[in-house]
């Protein structure tokens, strides 16, 4: 996409976000539930497949693009981004990055256009940050792979029209090297969604926990056919250091959106008769904040233009990860803080955000997981003495 094209697309979405999404906020967190007509809109304007190849249907952005467009969706509810991340993201990258040529050509073109929602199934009750401990097993029966096993707050799974399973397919391998995706619709018998689950924050973006019992697929459901046969541990990893710079422009969003909410509310709320924001107290807290947000933007656009050059695709990711998420709490906090008691009060958006920010240490690898790998990146040997 050239640079004329990319800023007409940025500003599309810039008024979508701030003119049709914003006033709805309230009430997505409410119903927990995005309004159809938003999901529609999102189709029209290519967002379920903004990352995707443009061979395949999809607006072909490279990551240091793909942040910029982030850092605009980040500015409302996550829920938004969350209805067509995971196409863009870890579902969608699974194909591109281990997929065949017959099954990009038969999936891509539909998750980028939304007609189908896919959804990532890697973590499981007893392994989250550690999935090379997941125990979901696929065995081969003939022509066939037969799935069993259970999975763990799997985005969009309510709604998934697919999902990028992640089994175990060699008991005898170490644990990161026996494990393979495949390709599940959601209709396969055996497949099951439970009830979506109910989550401090970030209504209207749907998890649930999904349940395989004697579920059948054909071999040419296994990513990447033969080749990609116990490759599973090392797609996902890739998967998820694409989506951790991903979320990290997520969190500059909104962290961003909660500068400019604590900014209006200390300019007009008045106390003793003037202005809040003429507190130099008051000053330090939004200075902080948006310093936060100043350095979290320049981190993620570097990790972006490392990732896109390939000089970086572990560490960067992770610090970044870190930072961001780390940061749009703290400034989050310090929203609140600013707010006093009409911030700890529903229906006010920086109590909401403070609820929807908490979420991000934990998914796409905790903080800590985070702090292990940049750590092990740079000690080495040293660090498994």
């Amino acid at each position: 996409m050239d640079a004329a094209d990319f800023t007409t697309v940025l500003a599309e979405v810039r008024r979508f976000v701030r003119e049709r999404v914003v006033p709805l906020e309230a009430e997505i967190d409410e119903k927990d539930e995005m309004p159809a007509e938003i999901r529609e809109a999102a189709k029209k304007m290519g967002l379920f497949g903004f990352a995707l190849p443009e061979e395949y249907g999809g607006l072909g952005l490279s990551a240091y693009e793909e942040v910029q467009l982030m850092f605009e969706l980040g500015y409302t509810t996550p829920s938004l981004r969350s209805m067509f991340g995971t196409n863009n993201g870890i579902a969608g990258h699974v194909l591109m990055v281990g997929g065949t040529e017959e099954q990009k050509s038969q999936w891509l073109p539909r998750i980028a256009s939304g007609e189908v929602l896919a959804s990532f199934a890697l973590t499981e009750p007893d392994a989250g940050s550690d999935p090379s401990t997941l125990t979901t097993r696929a065995h081969r029966d003939g022509d066939t792979w037969v799935i069993n096993g259970a999975k763990r707050y799997i985005t969009n799974a309510p709604l998934a029209d697919v999902f990028m399973v992640f089994a175990r397919t060699d008991a005898d391998a170490p644990p990161t090297r026996g494990i393979s995706t495949f390709l599940v619709p959601a209709d396969t018998p055996g497949l099951t969604v439970a009830a979506k689950d109910h989550k401090m924050g970030q209504s209207g973006a749907w998890t649930a926990d999904v349940y395989f019992d004697e579920v059948r697929v054909p071999a040419n459901a296994l990513v990447g056919e033969e080749a990609g046969l116990n490759q599973g541990f090392k797609t996902a990893m890739g998967c998820l250091a694409h989506g951790r710079v991903h979320i990290s422009a997520l969190c500059v969003g909104m962290a961003e959106r909660l500068v400019d909410e604590s900014v209006e509310y200390a300019r007009t709320r008045k106390q003793s008769g003037k202005p809040i924001g003429s507190f130099q107290l008051v000053q330090g807290l939004i200075a902080d904040a948006k310093t936060d947000a100043y350095v979290g933007r320049a981190t993620v656009l570097e990790a972006a233009r490392s990732f896109d050059t390939g000089s970086d695709t572990k560490v960067g990711p992770s610090c970044t990860k870190y930072f961001t998420s780390e940061m749009v709490c703290r400034v989050a906090d310090k929203a609140v803080q600013i707010h006093g008691g009409a911030g700890y009060m529903r229906g006010v958006p920086v109590e909401r955000f403070y609820r929807d920010a908490r979420l991000f240490r934990i998914y796409e690898g905790t903080s800590q997981i985070q702090q292990v790998i940049i750590a092990k990146s740079l000690l080495g040997e040293a660090a498994n003495a």
